[in-house]
């Protein structure tokens, strides 16, 4: 728990300081407004809070080097030097808006491929038809984990449309991967995803309610590499987990990535990596929220962009919660997958179908 508030507190720091630091950066890292599919924040913001992130978890390894044990700072330290190529090709496009989504997975990729040299970070299992012949051979085993670790960090990329949004949700599953690696007495695992958990949310309280700084790709990228890794490693160290349980836990992202690319390609006939905005959270601030809160000056759209998230981390909650409680049971993991599917859809349908009431649409 020490470990988690240092974290805590020096990812805080660092992204204050990134905040604070916004005139000596602001032409090239600042997100202007609300001119793409995406964009529903109310003033220019830095979108760069991955550096906090990133540095607060380097201090950290620094900190596990001189009171843990080795095991644990080999880790941290190994995930940094892994992530760094998903985390710098981010953080590029943060300051150029010039490195296209082929590139940011690319170099994902690169970052999955490290992990399995340096950390054996392979997917051996997967308790899913066909996978497990796949995963039965060294070479299908390591492809399954880049393409895991890439996908799921393009996943956790696509859900940070609001205000603490992606942030909370790779907090929930940290802290989920920390608490099963605890019952199987995996401590070292445990202690790097509690640390990460920490860094994470000493950005978060920066970036919700007011929005004063954004992940960015980069960061965005690095905590879904960063999570994506933690539950391989859990898999691939722990053979009583059930490979499904990262799986559900992150379930939120995925499907939403998975939708998306159904929704562009089949539904509308469009490139699946072409940005729009119809994605669950873009519906639940322009179909609901607009409903409740109504008004349009930069005070409203704050208060609108900040009350979205927690209906999109009650979902995440959803499939979280689940996910520990069942996390060594496959069938029962499997019937909650197929249930989470179920409900998005269900629900994504209600939302496009709900209509604000006449009077409101009238008064605007």
């Amino acid at each position: 728990m020490l470990l988690f508030l240092c974290a805590f507190a020096a990812s805080a720091a660092l992204t204050l300081l990134t905040v604070r630091s916004e005139r000596g950066h602001a032409a090239s890292v600042l997100d202007r407004g609300r001119s793409g599919p995406q964009n529903f924040h109310a003033r220019p913001v830095p979108r760069i809070g991955g550096i906090g992130i990133f540095s607060g978890l380097s201090v950290m390894a620094a900190v596990l080097w001189w009171f843990a044990e080795l095991e644990v700072t080999w880790l941290a330290v190994a995930l940094l030097l892994c992530g760094t190529p998903a985390f710098a090709a981010g953080l590029l496009e943060d300051f150029t808006k010039r490195v296209r989504p082929r590139w940011r997975l690319l170099a994902t990729a690169i970052s999955a491929a490290l992990a399995v040299l340096l950390l054996d970070a392979t997917i051996t299992r997967t308790d899913l038809w066909g996978l497990d012949w796949v995963a039965a051979f060294p070479l299908g085993a390591a492809f399954l984990a880049i393409f895991t670790v890439a996908g799921i960090a393009n996943a956790v990329n696509i859900i940070d449309g609001f205000n603490g949004l992606a942030a909370m949700c790779v907090v929930m599953m940290l802290l989920a991967i920390a608490y099963v690696a605890g019952q199987v007495g995996d401590q070292a695992l445990a202690t790097v995803a509690l640390v990460g958990a920490g860094a994470v949310l000493g950005f978060f309280v920066w970036n919700y309610p007011a929005g004063l700084i954004f992940l960015g790709d980069g960061g965005a990228y690095f905590i879904g590499f960063f999570v994506a890794e933690l539950g391989i490693l859990l898999l691939q160290r722990n053979p009583e987990v059930s490979p499904l349980f990262p799986l559900l836990m992150a379930i939120y992202p995925v499907f939403e990535t998975l939708f998306s690319m159904y929704r562009r390609r089949v539904v509308r006939g469009r490139a699946v990596g072409m940005p729009d905005g119809v994605h669950l959270h873009s519906l639940v601030y322009r179909r609901l929220l607009r409903w409740a809160v109504g008004k349009q000056d930069a005070a409203a759209l704050t208060r609108r962009n900040s009350m979205t998230a927690p209906y999109l981390w009650l979902l995440c909650m959803l499939a979280v919660a689940p996910s520990v409680l069942f996390w060594d049971n496959s069938r029962v993991l499997g019937g909650f997958i197929l249930l989470f599917a179920f409900s998005y859809i269900v629900l994504y349908s209600s939302i496009v179908r709900f209509k604000a009431p006449r009077w409101l649409v009238s008064r605007r």
